[in-house]
């Protein structure tokens, strides 16, 4: 595990999770291990961890020894949590953690191609199968590859990149983080003093879409839901507006079926009772204190919601 990779808003999180003796939680984003050691020791409970990225997993095994029996890893992705614990025997757990997008160890990591700041091999697949960055940015047309900087970046040069990339690669395939960042800053052109470097927007719309996070994002949450016993609890973390909407329109969502359209309204027949309680209306920041010591947390949002119904 890296010694550089500090978790965001830890105890935060964990506070909101409020582990307790003989609980059981999931982390379903176990990357080094922070939240899951965390939870193992604030209480004498179950930590069922989760990761779709197999270094992870395999860099993990000496924790799961240090915390034998009470930590167990699964390789998968969280999306599929309620098949995951249903096939480890487990009916439900008292809180599921999410720390969304990429973790330390993957963007420092040159070789797997997540940032534009370490010169590598345009990857960017975080189960290391499938389709990476490199394939979308050869192969989609135009139109695709501007829509999908505009939608999952929100680059508003989208077209401007989409199509300089087009143009580059008629000349050769984009096969590194280094050709693709420089393609993107001379079409986005120069920035101000306090902004981003140009390719940062462009770099996170791939990768959202080479491993489909805003739809793991909503299978997750789902089923986080699904596998909450009563009084449970789910903590998200996010680093960007796109998840954080996600995730606040979720519980919200969960959290506002009422019986009826107003408290002076009949109730509806068809109407079903809130299944989430929201615990954050604002998400949890990090502190300045924070965001000095680990610059990566400046972007961070905690939202909590609690499985309606008291603990079994």
């Amino acid at each position: 595990m890296s010694e550089r990779h500090i978790p965001v808003l830890l105890n935060e999180v964990v506070d909101a999770l409020q582990p307790r003796d003989g609980g059981r939680y999931v982390d379903g984003t176990f990357g080094a291990g922070g939240y899951t050691a965390a939870m193992l020791d604030r209480a004498d409970c179950q930590v069922i961890a989760i990761d779709r990225d197999p270094d992870a997993i395999g860099a993990g095994r000496a924790l799961a020894e240090r915390y034998a029996p009470r930590l167990r890893l699964i390789e998968g992705r969280f999306g599929d949590m309620a098949d995951l614990l249903s096939a480890e025997g487990v009916e439900d757990v008292d809180g599921v953690a999410l720390d969304l997008g990429v973790s330390s160890m993957q963007f420092d990591q040159a070789e797997r191609g997540f940032s534009f700041r370490a010169f590598g091999p345009l990857d960017m697949r975080m189960e290391k199968n499938g389709s990476s960055a490199a394939d979308l940015v050869n192969e989609a047309d135009e139109a695709e590859l501007a829509d999908i900087i505009f939608r999952y970046g929100e680059e508003r040069r989208s077209r401007r990149v989409a199509r300089a990339i087009v143009e580059a690669r008629k000349l050769k395939r984009i096969e590194t983080t280094g050709e693709l960042a420089e393609i993107v800053r001379r079409a986005v052109g120069p920035q101000g003093r306090d902004e981003s470097d140009p390719a940062t927007r462009t770099f996170q719309a791939l990768r959202i879409a080479v491993n489909d996070e805003l739809g793991e994002l909503e299978r997750g949450l789902a089923a986080a839901e699904q596998v909450l016993a009563p009084g449970g609890r789910l903590a998200v973390v996010s680093f960007h507006s796109l998840e954080d909407r996600a995730v606040k329109e979720f519980v919200r969502s969960r959290a506002g079926r009422t019986p009826g359209p107003s408290r002076h309204a009949p109730p509806r027949a068809d109407a079903k009772p809130a299944e989430l309680r929201d615990l954050t209306r604002k998400p949890v920041l990090p502190s300045d204190a924070e965001i000095a010591a680990n610059p990566r947390a400046r972007s961070a949002r905690l939202r909590v919601a609690e499985k309606i119904g008291g603990r079994a």
